[in-house]
């Protein structure tokens, strides 16, 4: 390796190149060999040659679900660089995907905007240059006013992908909804569109975990979970719904046998899961 370089992943796995040059391969086939990444490049070996891919020339990663029995490929990560698309199933899947985000994204400065929303609310903060750290499945922001959030990709409800004029400039921005000590808030980023779209990528993976399906929920059902979404105390709710304790520990109880609600501490405080957030802001949005 060269100076500076040092290896961080190496391990068996299968990859295929489904797009050359900008044209989609028909003679798709997964090969297999060592996967090699180091801090500077992605070596795919086989025993007919490796291909190297410069991480500086890596523009988006998205990690996907497949079905592909004869491939034994149960999931694989999509390395986009340039003009190719390549798909990579590693052994250390985990490992991998979290190595190479890490490598991509660790210390990126960007603009953020938090919280941009908070309980529905749009609020009057501004723009800042913050330092983005990756720690598992955390996205750690240190905004230069002093502010640190810390961004669960696992508590990741929604996330819009959008063009704004920021400080003069039209720039690509992501609006991530999770959550901050119970409250549902909106984080907004924004920087180069490479950086954005390999954070997109990581965020996505929350939102696609937590997509809210169609769930048939009673008016009383909605009218809790969008108290909740505003911020309301658990405790309060009652009152705030005009409905009796009995009867809203009763919506808890549903709420949370369909993984929309969490119970915390005690059975009467619950939170939002990412999913329930989900469904309280479409039925905020129908309101």
């Amino acid at each position: 390796m060269s100076d500076g370089e040092h290896a961080l992943v190496d391990t068996k796995g299968k990859f295929v190149q489904v797009v050359s040059d900008g044209r989609k391969r028909n003679d798709i086939e997964w090969l297999p060999g060592r996967v090699l990444l180091s801090n500077k490049r992605l070596v795919l070996a086989t025993n007919d040659g490796k291909r190297t891919i410069p991480l500086s020339k890596v523009s988006s990663v998205t990690a996907s679900q497949m079905n592909q029995p004869l491939a034994q490929v149960d999931s694989y990560v999509k390395v986009q660089a340039g003009r190719n698309v390549t798909l990579i199933s590693a052994k250390k899947a985990d490992e991998f995907q979290e190595k190479l985000y890490s490598t991509l994204l660790d210390q990126t400065v960007v603009l953020i905007n938090h919280p941009a929303v908070k309980g529905g609310v749009v609020q009057d903060g501004g723009w800042e240059k913050g330092r983005l750290k990756l720690d598992g499945d955390c996205i750690n922001l240190a905004i230069a006013s002093g502010t640190f959030v810390e961004l669960d990709i696992d508590d990741v409800g929604t996330v819009e992908s959008k063009e704004k004029t920021i400080r003069g400039d039209e720039r690509p921005l992501l609006e991530i909804e999770h959550t901050i000590e119970g409250t549902s808030v909106e984080t907004h980023i924004s920087g180069t569109p490479r950086h954005v779209s390999l954070i997109e990528g990581l965020v996505r993976q929350g939102e696609q975990r937590n997509i809210a399906d169609d769930v048939d929920l009673s008016d009383k059902e909605t009218q809790v979970l969008m108290a909740l979404y505003s911020g309301i105390s658990p405790f309060k709710i009652p009152d705030f719904v005009d409905m009796e304790i009995e009867e809203v520990e009763d919506v808890y109880d549903r709420l949370m046998e369909a993984d929309i609600l969490e119970p915390v501490r005690t059975r009467r405080e619950v939170q939002l899961e990412a999913r329930g957030r989900s469904i309280a802001s479409d039925a905020m949005a129908d309101q």
